[in-house]
């Protein structure tokens, strides 16, 4: 094709089982199987993308159905790719920024990955996800006459996605994924109700289900500690919202979606550029090219924050969209910011190195910057240590609700619990309650780091035009800092 600098293609094979249940009743299980591509041209004069995707139906699975479905999409990519450069070459004038898409150079891979698990999700019966979901909801059921509700949603997928460039790359890439959801609604007589939404998953087969997670646990008994919770929360007193900050000690569930809002989004390079604002929002670290926090000391000297897609966590995996091998990238060092999260696009318009950050939900989706297992990094003082220092604060366990600012300068994230902190002993419980604060002045505010780093499944990451839910990985160790707290 006449001025085409550049193409890809991402065909994707999508096999998935699932139950869910209502208090100990069967709702809904089957297995389904789809196949998707995504197709990406890069051309023009003035260089500018064009894609296509598009999901096959199973009477188009045949190979000469399929080929031409691909030749259709190549040339409908490749004509929008003209379209859009022509209009960029026409705006130019009008609009000085506008420029042609270059692309960071990488190394051109060709591999096969295969997917990791001890107990081959294809061999699960529905018949047993269906029963996990029937006796772990009415289980939940039968904890209490307190107990409302209870709904159970268990899956286990493999993945499988080839990506082909014009560069010559061919990586095969297979990867399992298990998961289990529950929510329970708790109400004591003349109360109001209280409701946990909770999970458990990794990127492996059905063992993760039976105790090979971050919990270490079942996914039967993590279902009833988190309902006898709920229960215990529905007795207890509702957290008063402060007008002055105070010392608050979060646990790495908590965390998870701190790091999760304030440095993970904030630092993938599409939405510090302004180039995915849309839904996302842009970033507080990165106002222009003249006005940014890059080098500069944004976080306590003792926090160290990171993004590592090649290590376990629902951000895992060996190669992005673009086919650039993923690898750590290290956001904060020591307080100090120092990268983004980016694809070859961005990395091209940053004068950085492509650190492998493109995701996708399916093939048919276009590949945008994503976060991936996006953690704070390990301290050194045992979380216990960290509590008995503080003579009256707030111990913030588990996240629930995050409520954000589009540049992410500051939060507010609800904890499923909160309890007093009184001369170094965990006292009180409280109910409803979370913590608000400026970003930058609760990472500068942080004095103790923990030794106890865990990484959670995050499975409904928003983001996108249109919309992409991603499944990631955050977490960190427990952290001590100020806040003010959020509650009635």
């Amino acid at each position: 094709m006449k001025s085409c600098k550049y193409a890809d293609i991402r065909l994707g094979i999508n096999e998935t089982k699932y139950a869910n249940a209502e208090d100990g009743k069967a709702r809904g299980v089957g297995e389904d199987a789809s196949i998707s591509f995504g197709i990406r041209v890069l051309a023009g004069e003035m260089g500018a993308w064009g894609y296509f995707g598009q999901s096959i139906g199973e009477a188009e699975s045949n190979s000469k159905r399929i080929n031409k479905i691909f030749t259709q999409g190549i040339n409908k990519a490749y004509a929008r790719a003209i379209a859009n450069a022509n209009r960029k070459a026409e705006f130019k004038t009008v609009a000085p920024s506008l420029a042609a898409v270059n692309l960071a150079r990488i190394d051109v891979c060709n591999d096969t990955v295969n997917a990791v698990f001890e107990e081959n999700p294809r061999n699960v019966l529905l018949k047993d996800i269906l029963a996990l979901c029937t006796k772990t909801s009415k289980g939940m059921r039968n904890v209490s006459k307190d107990v409302q509700y209870t709904h159970v949603d268990v899956h286990t997928i493999i993945n499988r996605e080839i990506f082909c460039s014009t560069e010559g790359a061919c990586i095969d890439q297979s990867y399992a994924l298990t998961q289990g959801m529950l929510s329970v609604v708790a109400q004591k007589a003349g109360g109001i109700p209280e409701v946990c939404y909770d999970y458990m998953g990794d990127m492996r087969g059905w063992e993760v289900l039976n105790g090979k997670n971050i919990y270490k646990q079942s996914f039967g008994d993590f279902a009833l500690l988190r309902t006898r919770e709920t229960l215990e929360l529905a007795e207890a007193e509702f957290l008063q919202t402060t007008s002055e900050p105070v010392v608050v000690v979060t646990n790495p569930h908590f965390n998870a979606l701190l790091v999760h809002e304030i440095v993970g989004h904030p630092t993938e390079a599409d939405r510090a550029l302004k180039l995915e604002t849309a839904y996302a929002g842009r970033s507080w670290l990165f106002r222009d090219f003249n006005d940014n926090e890059l080098g500069k000391q944004i976080a306590s000297p003792l926090l160290t924050a990171y993004s590592d897609p090649t290590m376990d966590g629902y951000g895992h995996y060996k190669y992005d969209k673009e086919g650039t091998p993923g690898k750590r990238v290290n956001l904060i060092e020591n307080g100090i910011l120092k990268e983004f999260m980016n694809g070859r696009e961005f990395a091209a318009i940053l004068n950085h190195p492509p650190n492998g950050s493109m995701r996708a939900t399916e093939p048919y989706y276009i590949p945008i910057v994503r976060m991936t297992n996006t953690v704070f990094a390990n301290g050194n003082n045992p979380p216990s240590e960290i509590i008995s220092e503080v003579k009256e604060g707030y111990y913030i366990v588990n996240h629930r609700i995050p409520s954000i600012s589009e540049s992410r300068e500051n939060f507010r994230i609800s904890a499923q619990k909160v309890y007093k902190i009184e001369n170094g002993q965990v006292t009180k419980l409280y109910r409803q309650g979370g913590i608000t604060a400026d970003s930058k002045d609760f990472l500068m505010n942080i004095d103790a780091i923990g030794n106890d780093f865990e990484v959670f499944p995050i499975p409904n990451c928003g983001k996108g035009q249109p919309m992409q839910v991603m499944r990631v990985g955050n977490g960190g160790p427990t952290l001590r800092s100020k806040a003010r707290l959020t509650g009635r």
